[in-house]
């Protein structure tokens, strides 16, 4: 997000010679020191009250919100402030000049944020024409942005996740296992691929806007841009209805099937961010089954039938790659000396268990894999069925590679994804890949 550009107004004439440093320094909170809006930041420091309380409609339902609101818990000392700001009030405070927080709303909130940051008040803006003001008014400083409140295409890039899109490929792979290589079939899986991209780019948003109090405590986390403050809340807001609606309409394009597939999908990842997430191993089960329901939404784009040996071997695989990913989170944390994370039910001393349950799911995919190459199923699909072989010794070097390196805390990325960045990695996806070609 682009910086805004901030301008400075004195409110009295000081001598062209020797200028008088201001004795009191006024900054505005929403638009200057805050960057988001207090408002969002009131609705979705408790979402799971807010929501519950939105139920109640009509008038009642209202005066419930704006208790919420005057009364939320805000964390002031992880709310983003803009740094430039922020480091120009505290070199006034260290020459001894006052500052004052101007604020025309939420004036709990503003206090509390002024007493945070160790300034002196806060004064409304009606107050500040007035002349109603707990200073001297001759001698002022005021600093304020004017903020265009519109992110870079690199903002919303980061937002909406668009490297997470590689997880999305999936649905290519039963018209890959199926040999369906054609225009038409090729098409509905690219059409599916958009549908599913948009659908969880608004789910992604979604759950950074109920996860922002988590994220701001989190080494990394804190930089992605609702926690930062890089785009604003009420653009998430419009943003997530538009990238679900764009997906609706693709996935009609394809067939009432595939939406029902979709809208399964939707369900199961809000459901995961409200509530199942913070579940132990429930969510490892869940992420691995939302990882096979892009492959059978795959299936069902294209038309295929979908192999239930396939189905067995996704599950297993996926669920030790969730199990790496809450192994590589926990182990971060513990080689960064911080506690137990609060938004998910696991422990630091949980690690051995994970990392032996994500080896034992990694080495039962590679067995389901072995038995289908024993089985009479490859027999129609491949006319050298036993260049499938080929692919055991690879599996295993990459669930091995895998798991040290996320043992050693050289995998700040989720599974998937570090196979896309990983040198090694892409060398062994690509043997494999040319292997099953070859076996065709």
């Amino acid at each position: 997000m682009e910086r805004p550009a901030r301008h400075y107004d004195s409110g009295a004439t000081t001598p062209s010679a020797a200028p008088v440093a201001a004795r009191t320094l006024l900054v505005d909170l929403e638009g200057g020191l805050l960057r988001s809006e207090l408002l969002m930041e009131a609705l979705f420091s408790s979402p799971g009250r807010m929501l519950a309380r939105f139920g109640a409609g009509g008038r009642a339902g209202m005066a419930a919100l704006t208790d919420i609101l005057a009364k939320a818990e805000l964390d002031y000392a992880h709310l983003p402030y803009d740094s430039e700001v922020l480091n120009q009030a505290l070199a006034a405070r260290a020459r001894g000049e006052k500052i004052y927080l101007v604020a025309g709303r939420f004036a709990h909130h503003a206090a509390g944020i002024a007493a945070h940051l160790g300034f002196d008040g806060v004064v409304a803006p009606a107050d500040l024409a007035a002349g109603e003001l707990p200073f001297d008014r001759a001698s002022i400083a005021h600093v304020s942005a004017r903020a265009s409140g519109r992110a870079s295409l690199r903002t919303w890039a980061k937002a909406l996740r668009v490297y997470q899109y590689a997880k999305n490929t999936l649905v290519f792979v039963p018209v890959i296992t199926a040999h369906q290589l054609n225009f038409a079939s090729l098409g509905s899986a690219l059409l599916a691929f958009l549908a599913f991209s948009a659908c969880a780019s608004g789910a992604y948003l979604m759950n950074d806007l109920l996860d922002l109090a988590a994220d701001r405590q989190h080494p990394t986390k804190r930089h992605r841009a609702l926690a930062a403050g890089d785009l604003p809340i009420s653009s998430a807001l419009s943003a997530i209805p538009a990238l679900w609606l764009f997906a609706v309409a693709a996935s009609l394009l394809i067939s009432p099937l595939f939406l029902a597939v979709l809208g399964a999908y939707l369900a199961t990842t809000i459901a995961y961010s409200l509530v199942l997430k913070r579940k132990m191993l429930v969510d490892i089960v869940t992420l691995a089954g939302l990882y096979t329901l892009r492959i059978v939404a795959g299936a069902v784009g294209v038309g295929v039938v979908l192999s239930e040996w396939l189905l067995i071997f996704s599950l297993f695989v996926f669920t030790s790659l969730a199990l790496i990913k809450r192994f590589s989170e926990l182990s971060m944390r513990e080689s960064a000396g911080l506690s137990d994370p609060s938004n998910r039910d696991y422990r630091i001393t949980d690690l051995h268990v994970i990392g032996a349950m994500a080896a034992a799911s990694a080495m039962n995919a590679v067995t389901v894999f072995s038995l289908y190459v024993s089985s009479t199923a490859v027999m129609p699909l491949y006319s050298r069925p036993w260049m499938l072989w080929l692919l055991t010794p690879l599996l295993l070097y990459w669930f091995g590679r895998a798991l040290m390196m996320a043992h050693r805390r050289e995998m700040p990325d989720d599974p998937i994804l570090y196979a896309f960045r990983d040198g090694p990695s892409r060398i062994t996806v690509a043997a494999m890949i040319c292997i099953m070609l070859a076996a065709i």
